[in-house]
């Protein structure tokens, strides 16, 4: 069995989802005021899964030797998809809560940021996936309604997974698009998405895929589906904001896209500090010079196309327990890709817990909190990955903000950490 069209279109129709009132096309609906900064948070680990965010729904197999369950594809083929369906749905409506959403507007966040997977939008039913996400995610977005918040609808994972990573919902090879059919799910997963960003003027934008590795995938196939994308979202939806991910490019790849093809879209690249030995082997001080660095490079491109840093976060260690997939250990410790440790302790004890961070520490998470706030405010603006976590503070929004780590309100032009 493969992926079907119709059967696709009648099984989100079934979920109410809108066929399509269309709104007049306005300007730029992502950057509609000048001024208006993008400063988000990402809602992680909700309608696809990663083991390190939530791992207690990962938990009954950390001890088996070479684990079935790695990911949302694995997850459901082991579980079988009633008791799959029945786990999800207990998540979903749990796992962000109204209280969540009034705490980020108290906290001066003004964007969200809603990863979301093909298999909840244009499903091929033979896959393990299940579905009834749609509900859930109305719900957000009546609550970003009701607290003056913006939404990104991101498309995080495509069939046969764009990037091999847990996040893309299946973990391993990358096969998009190899298949015929790759490519039309993937653009229809977007239509779903512009027909409901007509029923909820919540919605400011949508994202064509996140992370597509170009060691993976070509950057002229990548580009092509970009273009098809525009199409796609902006004859549904002509007052969304299309966003696209830099595949892990330099930014100055992408420049001549958006004047050329792609009015008013939005490059989306992602900074972090813990995935190369090089970056986890920085000084707290180069940690900051980096974070200002970077938010140079954004803002000299932002004068030629629109970007914002759509995922970073406060870790400067990869100790996040499976931050490089389940089962997987770190390269801080010596546990991940490498036998030595790059931190001179050689442990990941106690890290990622805030209440083992003395004074120096908070100090510093503090100015590298403010530093990358400045940085990337010198283009577009930010999202925090993620809104919260079950176990790992430096990826904690609401726990480092009300911790008073991460300044609120939190104006990145105010702080002066970065060279001005």
């Amino acid at each position: 069995m493969h992926y079907r069209p119709l059967l696709a279109t009648l099984l989100v129709a079934a979920a109410g989802l809108p066929k399509g009132i269309v709104y007049a096309a306005t300007a730029n609906e992502l950057g509609r005021h000048s001024a208006d900064v993008v400063r988000g948070v990402n809602l992680g680990g909700l309608f696809v899964l990663e083991p390190w965010i939530t791992p207690s729904l990962f938990s009954e197999w950390e001890h088996l030797p070479q684990s079935p369950v790695v990911d949302e594809w694995s997850y459901c083929a082991v579980l079988g998809k009633p008791e799959c369906m029945r786990r999800l749905n207990n998540h979903w409506a749990t796992w962000v809560q109204e209280s969540d959403i009034s705490t980020l507007a108290s906290l001066n966040i003004n964007t969200l940021r809603i990863p979301i997977g093909y298999w909840a939008l244009a499903p091929d039913l033979s896959e393990p996936y299940i579905q009834g996400q749609i509900p859930y995610l109305r719900r957000i977005l009546d609550w970003a309604a009701a607290y003056s918040l913006r939404v990104i609808l991101d498309l995080h994972g495509v069939p046969g997974s764009q990037n091999g990573f847990d996040n893309s919902g299946r973990r391993g090879e990358i096969s998009w698009p190899k298949r015929p059919s790759d490519i039309r799910q993937s653009l229809d997963s977007l239509a779903v998405l512009a027909r409901l960003a007509n029923e909820h003027r919540s919605v400011a934008a949508i994202q064509a895929v996140n992370e597509p590795a170009n060691w993976g995938v070509s950057k002229g196939g990548i580009t092509q589906y970009y273009l098809q994308a525009y199409q796609v979202v902006k004859s549904i939806a002509p007052r969304i904001t299309l966003v696209f991910h830099d595949a892990f490019l330099p930014v100055s790849e992408w420049s001549e896209l958006v004047p050329n093809n792609m009015t008013g879209s939005y490059l989306d690249t992602h900074i972090y500090h813990v995935f190369t030995e090089e970056s986890l082997g920085l000084s707290n001080e180069l940690h900051l010079a980096k974070a200002c660095a970077d938010g140079e490079k954004l803002g000299r491109f932002n004068t030629q196309s629109p970007v914002i840093c759509g995922e970073f976060s406060l870790a400067t260690t990869d100790c996040a327990k499976w931050l490089n997939g389940f089962q997987r250990g770190s390269r801080w410790d010596g546990t991940y890709l490498t036998t030595r440790s790059i931190s001179p302790g050689g442990t990941c004890a106690g890290l990622e817990d805030m209440s083992n961070w003395g004074s120096e520490k908070r100090v510093f998470m503090r100015n590298f909190a403010m530093a990358q706030l400045q940085a990337y405010e010198k283009a577009n603006g930010w999202i925090f990955w993620n809104f919260k976590t079950e176990t790992t503070d430096s990826w904690n929004y609401i726990k480092l903000a009300q911790a008073g780590i991460i300044p609120n309100p939190p104006i990145g032009s105010a702080f002066g950490i970065c060279p001005t």
